[in-house]
């Protein structure tokens, strides 16, 4: 295959589940020119250093990833929004072999409308931080600590996502007052969620 990156080989090496339908998609998306790289510790295709699509795996599926997948046509209906908050990227999973070589034709294709949208300059138009729901438990904290409503203002805005999220998840009042408790100082320390 060329176009392989050895920096990438160690995450195709290291595969106990989904090895051969990890090479496959790797030998599908090679085919189509792009890029390979290793970000985020998985393969990552890329145009032009665009994020075009990566391949990943989980316990019952391995798939890949198309970055922008939302401003694909979909014809097959087969993109999938991992989780109700991802906005723009959108998978193809797999769960055999037989899938992947089922639908090769199709995986091109969809690569291929995906650089194509990259070569159009074309973009997500993604929620804004105040379109997302402030919970109660925080509103409160904010409205109680003047100093925790500034550094929150401060934070860049895919770290306020990211504790409104952490924070809106729980079902229980009580869940999501603890959840605001823990974040109060790394907030006021100006740190992200995962920081």
């Amino acid at each position: 295959m060329s176009g392989m990156n050895p920096k990438v080989d160690f995450y195709f090496t290291k595969a106990k589940a989904w090895k051969q339908e990890y090479e496959r998609l790797r030998s599908i998306i090679l085919d189509t020119g792009l890029t390979e790289e290793l970000k985020w510790g998985v393969p990552c295709y890329t145009y032009e250093k665009k994020n075009i699509v990566l391949i990943h795996g989980f316990k019952d599926y391995c798939a890949i990833l198309f970055h922008k997948g939302v401003l694909l046509k979909d014809p097959k209906g087969i993109l999938i929004q991992q989780t109700e908050n991802v906005q723009a990227g959108r998978q193809i999973r797999f769960t055999d072999l037989r899938e992947i070589f089922e639908l090769e034709p199709v995986i091109k294709a969809y690569v291929k409308e995906a650089i194509e949208v990259e070569r159009a300059g074309l973009k997500v138009p993604l929620k804004q931080t105040t379109e997302y729901a402030i919970p109660e438990e925080f509103q409160r904290a904010l409205d109680e600590m003047p100093a925790l409503k500034n550094a929150f203002g401060g934070l860049t805005p895919g770290r306020q996502r990211a504790y409104l999220l952490y924070f809106s998840a729980p079902k229980l009042s009580k869940t999501r007052e603890s959840r605001v408790e823990k974040s109060v100082q790394p907030i006021l320390d100006g740190k992200g969620l995962d920081d």
